[in-house]
């Protein structure tokens, strides 16, 4: 399976975690690159970029305080299950020590949260974490992820501009003025 190198540089604030393995993301040369999503869109109108970066530009967001990673997924079609390598994210981020590991999707927060034996989170800030970093849980920010309600927000944006604003104390810490 192909996968991303990580984009993650020293002290990072928040470290985003979509998922590898997906079938659009096997032809991908940079992170969130598919057509109709809008993960760079909100990361700039959330605050946590201070231009809207297009995906070849990924491998700027260290410099902001910010990280890519996934969370790298399995399917055995003959035994119709699938399984995450989870003590790889584990000890990366326990190796990074991110204040927040933003999942980019309840899916795949979901994965981690099975594989680490916790109940899947909603969105927003989950009950658990991984080593000292909180884990916030996003909405998707595929294309075809277009919900009415967002778990009682009117979009995504709005869980995007919450953890902007939580992390906005370290990330101002970090960042150069």
């Amino acid at each position: 399976m192909e996968v991303l190198p990580d984009v993650v540089g020293p002290d990072p604030v928040i470290v985003f975690c979509g998922m590898a393995g997906a079938e659009s993301t096997k032809q991908r040369d940079h992170y969130y690159a598919s057509p109709g999503n809008s993960f760079w869109e909100c990361a700039h109108l959330s605050g946590l970029t201070p231009s809207r970066l297009r995906p070849q530009d990924d491998h700027t967001v260290p410099a902001l305080g910010l990280g890519l990673t996934d969370l790298v997924g399995h399917w055995d079609h003959d035994l119709n299950r699938g399984w995450v390598e989870i003590e790889r994210l584990v000890a990366a981020v326990e190796r990074w020590d991110p204040a927040f590991l933003a999942f980019t999707a309840k899916g795949t927060a979901a994965y981690a949260a099975r594989a680490l034996g916790h109940r899947p989170p909603g969105l927003g800030l989950a009950p658990w974490g991984i080593g000292r970093s909180e884990v916030f849980v996003l909405p998707g920010t595929s294309g075809a992820n277009q919900r009415k309600d967002y778990d009682g927000r009117p979009n995504r944006l709005a869980w995007w501009q919450e953890l902007a604003a939580i992390a906005a104390p370290e990330l101002q810490a970090r960042r150069p003025h």
